[in-house]
């Protein structure tokens, strides 16, 4: 049956509880209810930008795990949810102590996520003009998380698939093993490379600015590789042209936990839509922005149409 091409992506989904008021979890007594988790965060907002995308991922047979499964289709993501009976689905708690700090707690040890299996991606069906989209949170989760991502870049240069890698780097998660190898080998193998400024550090060690750090990156062999740096902006290196542009400015930042994620999805839109480098990554720029503006870890990202009342300026939509 022919479709047209899509995002693929899969790994972890977290349960949110997060206050609701500045203050320490120590000292509040009430939570507010979400969901999380980086691929899942994407998917949502490539949905929200009419991108045709799939979610695979573990979940536990629990509330929570319910609760993922229902919020990505209800957002328009297609959702391949494999509940295990054996494990229950990650926790993360966010709490705000002070106007613009936020502090993040995972409790995702032995979770449904990190059980994700080579197996379960036999029911993808990459094509050629798919893009598959990893972070390098899953590798780090498990033995069997990190083989599921090896087999995923099999699949996918196999099809002819693109592959998109977003780096992630969560230190906990890699105590004691070597992390900036695992991102080096994935970054090889994908054609795409999202980093962070530190991030960037980790895949291509050495002196020079961030544009020195991006041909340092494409050089192991992805052809687009972009940098992103906060308040800084971003600059990026695609197919051998240099780009850079400033951040996109909101007033106030509430919460810039998931703004990566929708970075991301604003560049994924707009690059299997076909558009050029400077609209992806101006697209991608203000779908992160517009994210910082809720305390959600998704809740925040743009549709197409209210990606365009951010940009006109007007803060009445009519």
């Amino acid at each position: 049956m022919n479709r047209p091409p899509r995002v693929v992506t899969f790994g972890e989904a977290l349960g949110v509880l997060r206050t609701d008021r500045i203050g320490s979890l120590a000292h509040l007594g009430t939570l507010a209810v979400g969901t999380g988790g980086a691929e899942g965060n994407v998917a949502i907002g490539l949905a929200r930008l009419g991108t045709p995308v799939t979610w695979l991922g573990r979940v536990g047979d629990d509330a929570l795990g319910r609760r993922v499964l229902r919020e990505l289709r209800a957002e328009g993501v297609d959702v391949i949810g494999i509940v295990d009976g054996d494990a229950p689905t990650g926790l993360l708690l966010k709490e705000t102590p002070s106007p613009g700090h936020t502090v993040v707690t995972y409790h995702r040890a032995g979770s449904a996520g990190s059980r994700l299996a080579p197996d379960d991606l036999d029911v993808l069906g990459l094509t050629a003009g798919d893009i598959l989209h990893l972070t390098g949170i899953t590798p780090a989760l498990s033995d069997s998380a990190r083989d599921t991502v090896d087999c995923a870049l099999d699949l996918a240069e196999t099809a002819g698939a693109t592959i998109s890698y977003d780096v992630n780097h969560r230190s906990r998660l890699w105590r004691g093993r070597d992390a900036a190898a695992v991102h080096r080998r994935i970054a090889a193998r994908a054609h795409l490379v999202f980093a962070g400024d530190d991030e960037a550090e980790l895949l291509a060690p050495g002196g020079g600015g961030p544009s020195a750090r991006a041909a340092a990156i494409a050089a192991l062999g992805p052809t687009e590789v972009v940098i992103t740096r906060g308040a800084a902006g971003v600059v990026a290196l695609v197919e051998g042209v240099s780009l850079s542009f400033p951040a996109v400015r909101v007033d106030p930042v509430v919460d810039t936990v998931g703004a990566g994620d929708a970075f991301v999805a604003g560049y994924l839109a707009e690059r299997l839509a076909g558009r050029n480098a400077a609209t992806r990554l101006g697209t991608a720029l203000r779908t992160g922005a517009a994210a910082c503006l809720h305390p959600g870890d998704w809740e925040g990202t743009p549709t197409r149409a209210e990606l365009a009342a951010v940009s006109s300026g007007d803060p009445v939509v009519r």
